[in-house]
């Protein structure tokens, strides 16, 4: 049995996408710049917590930029850095993969 390096391309990749969350975010951040509000609303059902916790983790990987401007009350935007605009094609792969699933009735 083959044992998984760390440091195998396919599992670094895998701990970055890791959760239900991240690949929906990055999907949302494809088309282009996203506020906190924006992202929240696109995403029923994700907690406040577990948002900024998936965003926090995916600009720590330099993959998102976050953006604070100084207005009352704070706005707060998010975007993929060139780096995460390189996941273009896995979120079309899993689209693929997930159009030909069969349908999830009374999910």
């Amino acid at each position: 049995m083959d044992v998984c390096d760390p440091e195998c391309p396919v599992a670094r990749a895998s701990d970055v996408l890791s959760g239900k969350w991240t690949s929906l975010i990055v999907r949302d951040l494809l088309s282009g710049r996203k506020r906190y509000s924006e992202l929240q609303r696109s995403l029923a059902g994700i907690s406040p917590r577990m948002l900024a916790m998936r965003l926090q983790m995916l600009e720590e990987q330099g993959l998102v930029e976050k953006t604070t401007y100084p207005t009352v009350p704070p706005k707060t935007e998010y975007e993929l850095t060139s780096a995460g605009h390189r996941m273009l094609p896995v979120i079309e792969a899993l689209a693929t993969f997930g159009a030909g699933l069969p349908s999830r009735v009374g999910a």
